[in-house]
């Protein structure tokens, strides 16, 4: 009668739908010596199933130093985005309390917008020289390959 009960078991084992006690006992079965014949090919998964829960609870200690490390880590992003942001907002308000290109003398605040606009001009026209030789560079090109 036992070994059709544990035929039954396996049954309901494999269709997901026995209890933790009726598990034990499969197991129970599968560790003892006098295990079936026919039965034998499902003794490796259940003594399996036994070792891998012994081993659990030295993961467990794993577990929780990574849980712990992730917690250190993201105490350390907290302060981090914490003193960025002081450091950005300290940085704003002296920029605005600061006096950045203003003049007094309007003739004098014409002549430094004269100078940067001069220096920009040249530097413009230095890129729009680049340009022109990459022009010729094309129109080489094409005659060469005639596309």
């Amino acid at each position: 009668m036992e070994l059709k009960n544990i035929e039954i078991l396996l049954e309901k084992y494999f269709d997901g739908e026995t209890s933790i006690s009726e598990e034990n006992e499969l197991r129970k079965y599968f560790s003892s010596t006098d295990v079936s014949a026919h039965l034998m090919h499902h003794k490796p998964m259940f003594a399996y199933f036994s070792v891998a829960a012994a081993q659990k609870s030295e993961d467990k200690k794993a577990i929780r130093s990574v849980k712990s490390k992730t917690a250190w880590l993201s105490i350390a992003a907290s302060i981090a985005v914490i003193v960025g942001v002081v450091a950005y907002v300290q940085n704003r308000t002296e920029v605005a309390n600061s006096d950045l290109g203003t003049y007094d003398n309007p003739e004098v605040a014409l002549k430094e917008t004269q100078r940067a606009l001069a220096m920009l001009s040249k530097h413009v026209n230095t890129g729009i020289e680049s340009v022109t030789y990459v022009k010729e560079y094309k129109k080489s090109k094409n005659l060469i390959f005639k596309q």
